[in-house]
């Protein structure tokens, strides 16, 4: 470990991390000295984002993974603890969103969302906490959203997603705590990605996908006896 790349050598799985805050969660690991295993849906976009990752310097793995099926989150583990090592750092980003009424939504539009914002935080923590527990150490950070604490018409299916994980976070940090494993959740507001309607905001005082990620800095870079166990982020300004 160095003073400027106090991650040298740790593994760190980003999901979604092909664009947006995922990648941006992504550069600022590796600039750390993080080995990242990165995942998005889209093969194109995110061999894209590896290479970009490559020649920021990091050690990359990418592979395409749709962390809403189960046996694609086995396969993503596994393949990521053979060809990097141990699994450090869970950066659960993936994320859906469906915005309409609820009560005119399919069944098909809630499934899609709560399987990949909530199950498969769920499915990729269970997956990796028995090596952090060995270990007695690692980080899960939860990228949540404000919309897990606020209501607002049309959010019926999304917030639900995000309150459920928002209480899944504060379970597995009572659950692990004792073994040295800090979960967290990030929950920040409007973020000036593609994700998510922005009618009407400013994208210049709107927050940046790099304020998320330095949230995840902080978390990750903490001191040894304690752990911030939720980040509220807001814009200094509202757009």
């Amino acid at each position: 470990m160095t003073a400027g790349r106090p991650l040298e050598g740790q593994v760190a799985l980003i999901t979604g991390a092909s664009r947006g805050i995922g990648l941006a969660i992504a550069r600022a690991l590796g600039r750390m000295g993080a080995c990242l295993s990165v995942c998005a849906r889209n093969a194109k976009n995110l061999d894209d984002a590896a290479r970009s990752l490559e020649r920021d310097g990091a050690k990359v793995l990418a592979m395409p993974t749709d962390v809403a099926r189960p046996s694609e989150i086995a396969k993503l583990v596994e393949k990521t603890e053979r060809s990097l090592g141990p699994i450090e750092i869970l950066v659960n980003n993936a994320g859906l969103g469906y915005f309409g009424p609820a009560h005119q939504a399919a069944e098909s539009n809630w499934d899609s969302v709560l399987d990949t914002n909530l199950k498969s935080v769920f499915l990729l923590s269970k997956a990796v906490a028995p090596g952090m527990i060995a270990r007695r150490s690692g980080h899960i950070i939860n990228i949540a959203s404000l919309a897990g604490r606020n209501a607002f018409a049309g959010g019926g299916i999304y917030c639900a997603s995000k309150w459920g994980l928002l209480g899944l976070t504060q379970c597995m940090a009572e659950d692990l705590r004792g073994y040295g494993i800090r979960v967290s959740a990030v929950c920040p507001g409007s973020v000036a990605t593609e994700f998510g309607p922005h009618t009407g905001k400013d994208p210049g005082k709107m927050l940046q996908a790099e304020d998320v990620a330095h949230a995840v800095e902080m978390l990750v870079t903490q001191a040894p006896r304690s752990f911030i166990s939720e980040v509220l982020l807001r814009p200094t300004m509202k757009p």
